[in-house]
């Protein structure tokens, strides 16, 4: 996700400097991107994406090494799909210009980012990251740090009733993929986890049952052994499908 957010700045003409402890994950063939394993240059950034996976205690460190490195007054922004901007924030000494920064997959392609506001957030970093998403030529939507958001309480509300009927009345994968897709979805919910990747989904899940309880969010057991057993979609070359 990192290296996708990376070519969409590039591609508005934005000058981009990549981090990532991998070496070869920064290596991008794309104009106006700068690859690094380490924070140098980040003394003159005005506006950092972290986009490291969803464990709040390492989005925490990396909020507190940014602190550190980046000019005071340079806006933190979370790809976080589903937790507290004012958990992450509680890491730094400027939660007021902390914000969430979310984009959906593919990050080249998907138009919307949703833009939201922790407890300390100020007006005037919401603002100047709304006008960052349409610089862009994102959609940006404006929303609080409700569990989930806006787009994955409603996606994942409706993909868990998929995921129920797999689990509980025996229908195939296959089956509920060819339904959605032949009632006009551009890809069954399984193929999404798929490549959205099952551990992603499924701490997105398993956060949202615990907020919002089983009724409305049930999460699927088909994942949860597949990702115990490491398949976690395309990523892994299998998830629900082979790939």
């Amino acid at each position: 996700m990192g290296r996708d957010i990376a070519k969409v700045l590039a591609g508005a003409g934005v000058e981009v400097l990549l981090k990532d402890v991998d070496a070869a994950l920064v290596e991008i063939d794309e104009p106006g991107v700068t690859g690094t394993t380490s924070y140098e240059g980040f003394g003159d950034v005005e506006f950092v994406i972290e986009a490291v996976p969803e464990v709040v205690e390492l989005k925490q460190a990396v909020f507190a090494e940014l602190d550190s490195c980046t000019p005071g007054q340079a806006i933190l922004a979370s790809n976080t799909s589903c937790l507290s901007i004012t958990e992450i924030s509680e890491a730094t000494v400027r939660p007021d210009r902390v914000v969430g920064f979310h984009f959906f997959y593919p990050a080249t392609m998907a138009r919307l980012i949703e833009v939201v506001e922790g407890a300390d957030t100020a007006e005037e970093t919401v603002a100047a990251a709304t006008g960052f998403a349409q610089q862009l030529r994102k959609t940006p939507i404006r929303c609080g740090e409700a569990p989930g958001f806006v787009v994955n309480r409603i996606l994942t509300a409706a993909s868990s009733e998929a995921w129920r009927m797999v689990d509980e009345e025996g229908v195939s994968t296959e089956e509920v993929d060819a339904a959605i897709k032949d009632s006009g979805g551009p890809v069954g919910p399984f193929h999404l986890v798929d490549l959205l990747g099952l551990d992603t989904v499924l701490h997105v899940a398993e956060h949202l049952h615990a907020s919002y309880g089983g009724e409305r969010f049930y999460v699927s057991e088909a994942m949860r052994e597949r990702v115990r057993d490491g398949h976690l979609g395309v990523k892994t070359g299998k998830g629900f499908y082979e790939h």
